[in-house]
């Protein structure tokens, strides 16, 4: 018994009569009833009686209907879903993300992507850098958005920038360096700072440590934070200053004020999105990936 089998008795049992049912079929009516009879002689059962008024459909008939009806659908279901996983438009798609480096990039992408695919189960994972690139290598994620990662963690793994942020002072309105239109780097030496916890923040703290590299004296930090939100309330407190990137300004707002450093050739934080080299992406995640992309001067490279 084939598909077109289920197609054919359908058509004959809305129809209740042949010559329609063939019609509707664009088949040749004897074939038809060829069909119908072989039908029922591989199920073993009269489906329908014939008469020259045309068909009615026996107790069996109107079961296999129903049966069939559902068979048909199931299969134009499962179709539709193929097809509408090979455009990007249906599946599961797995995205790491850092909040604090994807807060330009993640919701407008995400609400564009959702628009065009609704039927796509989109999850996200707040994860650290060491955990997006391993869940990259691994398949479970397909795509994270991060900060660019060191050599050694980022084997396996390619990237297209995003964005390259400076880093900024961060400092409360009323300290004397918010006069200044930027803050020279040598001057942060004398000043307290805070900073992120290396074991939490390893990307932070790398960055950190190379924009003072080579300098005399080395900076002075007084607290480390867990979190992000609590280097704000130490630099809000005036208990030091704090560097952080310029992406940092959407989740500031008013609280900080944040200058730029000099000299201009510090090093930026870089935002990348992130994908295994070996393995394909899936039609849906190369559809949010151009998504993501769409609208911004991408450079093209691996660490």
């Amino acid at each position: 018994m084939e598909l077109r089998h289920l197609r054919y008795y359908v058509a004959v049992a809305e129809a209740l009569n042949f010559t329609k049912a063939a019609a509707r079929l664009r088949v040749a009516q004897p074939a038809l009833s060829r069909q119908m009879q072989s039908l029922e002689d591989e199920i073993g059962v009269d489906l329908m009686k014939r008469s020259p008024r045309g068909v009615t459909l026996t107790a069996e008939g109107k079961l296999f209907l129903d049966e069939a009806r559902q068979v048909i659908a199931r299969a134009d279901e499962s179709v539709n879903k193929v097809r509408a996983l090979a455009r990007g438009e249906y599946g599961e798609l797995h995205i790491g993300y850092a909040p604090s480096a994807s807060v330009e990039f993640l919701p407008p992408a995400l609400a564009a992507f959702q628009k065009g695919a609704p039927h796509v189960k989109l999850v996200l994972h707040d994860l650290s850098s060491n955990e997006m690139a391993e869940g990259l290598r691994r398949g479970t994620l397909d795509l994270s958005i991060m900060v660019r990662p060191t050599e050694e963690n980022a084997v396996g793994l390619e990237f297209e920038l995003l964005e390259s942020y400076p880093f900024c002072v961060a400092l409360p309105p009323g300290h004397p360096f918010a006069r200044l239109k930027q803050v020279p780097l040598t001057r942060l030496l004398h000043e307290p700072l805070i900073t992120l916890r290396q074991s939490e923040y390893s990307d932070f703290r790398r960055l950190f440590l190379r924009i003072f590299a080579g300098l005399e004296p080395q900076p002075r930090i007084v607290v480390e934070c867990d979190s992000g939100s609590s280097m704000f309330t130490e630099v809000e407190a005036g208990h030091g200053l704090a560097l952080l990137p310029a992406v940092y300004r959407h989740v500031l707002g008013t609280r900080l004020e944040l200058r730029p450093l000099t000299p201009r050739d510090v090093p930026t934080m870089d935002i990348v999105v992130a994908r295994a080299t070996k393995g394909d992406l899936t039609p849906a995640a190369e559809k949010f990936l151009r998504q993501l992309l769409r609208g911004r001067t991408i450079t093209k490279g691996s660490v």
